[in-house]
């Protein structure tokens, strides 16, 4: 921006600068490689489980320990619970999750390329309504997962929340739930976007300030 907006509407539609820019697509980095790395893991360990069992949640597959073997054990848990069977085809929002986080991304080139500040909010809010979505939707899938169980299972239980953050102790297993290195750069890129959006919303707001005060001032005199 090589001139100041006189209004907040007129920053609004203002293009973005150089540096700006140049972020956007670095942010890009960051957000495509996150297919690269899991999201989320799931484990538990127990006595006769000393070495534990886990579950890493990508964007678009599910990977297990032991070779993959650690899933199908985690299966045979669940079946003596009632639980469903954690398949790739259960986990349905997986589906959707590449289509969303590429689209983000051509969405942040085309921002960073010929965008405003005002495309840079809908950038913002875009990326907030996915990650939102997926997080929730996640959450919601672990709580059908624990409170849809077969009442004909071989051991009774009271239906539970399993842990979305942090350990909870199920029964005699200590359950695990933390997010992983690919979380960790899909929330570098939304953070990045997030701060850049509110830096400029900001400078943006000031400037308008600036150029009302010294519009009205001469009016003052």
């Amino acid at each position: 921006m090589n001139h100041r907006a006189s209004s907040f509407p007129d920053y609004l539609d203002m293009p973005l600068r150089g540096r700006s820019r140049l972020l956007l697509v670095l942010l890009v980095v960051p957000l495509l490689a996150s297919f690269l790395f899991p999201l989320w893991r799931i484990s538990m360990t127990a006595p006769q489980y000393p070495k534990g069992l886990w579950l890493d949640i990508h964007a678009s597959r599910l990977t297990a320990g032991n070779a993959g073997h650690d899933l199908a054990e985690i299966n045979t848990l669940n079946h003596y619970i009632g639980m469903a069977r954690i398949t790739r085809e259960e986990l349905r929002d997986l589906d959707w999750m590449p289509f969303g986080l590429v689209a983000i991304a051509l969405l942040t080139l085309r921002c960073a390329a010929l965008g405003n500040v005002r495309a840079l909010i809908d950038l913002s809010m875009i990326t907030a309504y996915v990650t939102m979505v997926a997080l929730a939707r996640f959450i919601f899938m672990l709580w059908e997962f624990g409170h849809n169980l077969d009442p004909k299972a071989p051991m009774r239980m009271e239906p539970f929340m399993p842990v979305v953050f942090g350990q909870k102790q199920i029964a005699n297993f200590m359950t695990y739930s933390w997010p992983r290195f690919g979380s960790v750069l899909l929330g570098t890129f939304a953070t990045g976007v997030f701060l850049l959006t509110a830096f400029l919303l900001w400078t943006g707001r000031r400037e308008a300030r600036a150029q009302l005060a010294m519009r009205s001032a001469p009016a003052a005199q």
